[in-house]
């Protein structure tokens, strides 16, 4: 019996201990947040971060605490061949997910949940460096082959020493088992243990992220994957509506910019594209001197904000006025993006011809089912293109998609409506240009390939000034997000959502303006209507920007959590914590929970549709 239950108590230190070193490995990895960190925050992440190691230790015990348990008349040899195989397929398992997300949490800036398998097939595929990946399937597989000796070399080795037993040891080493149920749950109140418990840190989030353990992190999201919902109570009803009323209250009177009835009307997502690029915006000189001279051209918005931190949210955000969730993505959820209203179903309606342009394959983050229930007059994607202009990585490079679209806008009836998305400042950087922006480090190439879409941008406008339909043509060129590349690390941290949105075109009114009102994605949608004259409800969380009376914020949402800005506050909640991470501005109740009720509106309206 003693042996039994030495070989039980080692095999469940074996994992404790592979949990304990793995977040150790991921404070070096990332050691210059964790020189942010101190000491003191270092040992509260490891003794926090213990409950959670417990846990999983405690799950995957349970099957050798029950093979222990039934193999009390068998040969050792049995016990020993079983419990090489299932250590060996979790710990293979086990260390690709913790090593994945070492690479992954450089650039989502969240531990690892089950966000890659909505983007498993090319997108992601082609987003990894390749000696990157080199480098962690080696890391992976040293990992892996370590433990691996090491079990066998520890706990293995215990198994050749177990003498067959009687009935008695079957049931203590049941009892044992059972007792499980304490690290598994590893509370002692009503509610078990969940991410949210190792939290520590009032504002360092990499100090929380640190605690977590990824594999329960992956584990807990892979469980709910397919049963995404929002919690219904997350502000008071009453206090919800009061408050979203109040925040999006207008007279509906606009300032008009644009002097056309009905301008043909573009749209140009940038991918990428930080403010940090840009100088009028206060970002780096010469990155993008083709939008730095266009500026004087138009009208600027210097307080625009992405909604999310991805392509596939940032075009809902754009197209639909519908803000990103703080868990998935609704546009893996056709029958609810169905349900949303479109921008070129609206201008459709009123007599506008639709199309859609880009240079991504259509089957990324589920584009092709998104893009089927927009009903565009026409679409284009990289298989529209002659395969030997397929030379990127995401499939077609910028300026040849900006020739296409030129050609279909010389070629569309107007009014038109259309709106293309650039690929080429996505990682991994690689442009069909000498390099401008020298060095070999990511923000270098970084900085080279949004010099490479600006080019491209700037050639494209310069032509289309030379067509018939410029003159009543409005232009928005925008961003799909963000980039925490360069100094925009923390995925809470609002500079990361900070994007441009510069109106140009011969329908514009004004030139050479700067407008400071804080806004978002979303607003794009009822801003483009108002100015057409009406507005349209469907999009509920879409604001016309240029109404007199409008009340100028922008909410962003990060993974579980999101942000509040206005002229006067800067509010940061996160929800696995449940705690404001920055409180800026807000002296009142009511004002750390506006953004509340804007979420619980948002969760409200997701759930129903």
């Amino acid at each position: 019996m003693t042996s039994r239950i030495k070989l039980f108590f080692s095999y469940c230190l074996f994992w404790f201990s592979f949990f304990v070193i793995a977040r150790v490995i991921f404070l070096t990895y990332h050691y210059p947040l964790t020189g942010t960190m101190g000491f003191g925050d270092i040992l509260l992440a490891m003794l926090n971060g213990a409950r959670l190691d417990l846990t999983v230790m405690g799950y995957f015990s349970l099957i050798p605490g029950l093979l222990i348990c039934l193999t009390t008349y068998f040969k050792p040899i049995v016990l020993d061949i079983i419990l090489k195989i299932y250590t060996g397929l979790m710990l293979f398992i086990t260390s690709f997910i913790i090593v994945l997300d070492l690479e992954l949490y450089t650039h989502w800036s969240y531990r690892m949940d089950a966000t890659p398998l909505l983007y498993i097939g090319k997108e992601a595929a082609s987003s990894g460096d390749f000696w990157t990946t080199v480098i962690m399937v080696t890391f992976w597989l040293i990992l892996f082959g370590a433990f691996s000796w090491a079990y066998i070399k520890y706990v293995s080795k215990r198994t050749k020493n177990i003498a067959t037993a009687n009935w008695k040891t079957s049931i203590a080493m049941l009892l044992l088992t059972a007792l499980l149920i304490a690290p598994i749950r590893g509370t002692v109140g009503v509610a078990p243990i969940n991410t949210g418990t190792v939290y520590f840190h009032e504002s360092n989030m990499f100090a929380n992220h640190a605690a977590i353990n990824v594999v329960y992190n992956f584990g807990y999201a892979l469980r709910k994957l397919n049963r995404l919902s929002y919690p219904e109570n997350y502000l008071a009803a009453d206090k919800t509506q009061l408050y979203f009323n109040e925040m999006n209250e207008s007279s509906g009177e606009t300032v008009k910019l644009i002097d056309q009835d009905q301008p043909n009307i573009i749209i140009i997502v940038l991918e990428s594209y930080t403010f940090r690029f840009i100088e009028p915006l206060g970002g780096l000189p010469g990155i993008t001197p083709n939008i730095n001279k266009l500026v004087h051209e138009g009208v600027l918005f210097d307080n625009f904000y992405s909604s999310g931190d991805r392509t596939d949210l940032g075009i809902v955000s754009i197209l639909n006025g519908y803000p990103r969730q703080p868990k998935g993505s609704i546009i893996k959820f056709p029958k609810k993006t169905a349900s949303l209203p479109f921008i070129n179903k609206t201008l459709k309606s009123r007599g506008y011809n639709t199309e859609f342009t880009y240079g991504y394959n259509i089957d990324y983050a589920n584009f092709k089912s998104y893009l089927s229930n927009a009903q565009f007059d026409g679409i284009a994607h990289s298989q529209d293109f002659p395969q030997e202009l397929n030379t990127s990585k995401w499939g077609v490079h910028d300026h040849f998609v900006f020739d296409k679209f030129l050609d279909e806008a010389n070629q569309i009836n107007s009014p038109f409506f259309k709106i293309m998305m650039t690929q080429s400042s996505h990682e991994p950087f690689e442009v069909p240009m000498e390099t401008v922006i020298e060095g070999k480090d990511d923000v270098s190439k970084f900085l080279n390939s949004a010099y490479y879409t600006d080019k491209s941008l700037g050639e494209f406008i310069d032509k289309a000034k030379q067509t018939d339909w410029w003159t009543n043509s409005w232009v928005i060129v925008t961003a799909d997000h963000g980039h925490f590349m360069p100094d925009n690390p923390g995925n809470s941290n609002a500079d990361r959502f900070k994007i441009p949105m510069l109106w140009l075109g011969g329908a514009l009114a004004k030139q050479d303006t700067v407008i400071h009102s804080y806004a978002s994605q979303t607003d794009i949608a009822n801003t483009i209507f108002g100015q057409l004259g009406f507005q349209d409800e469907d999009f509920m969380f879409s604001k016309n920007i240029m109404t007199r009376d409008y009340k100028p914020y922008a909410v962003y949402v990060f993974n579980n959590g999101f942000g509040y800005l206005d002229s006067t506050h800067k509010i940061v909640f996160d929800n696995v914590g449940g705690n404001y991470l920055m409180k800026e501005g807000a002296t009142t109740e009511k004002e750390l929970e506006l953004g509340k009720a804007y979420m619980q509106t948002l969760y409200s309206d997701f759930n129903k549709r």
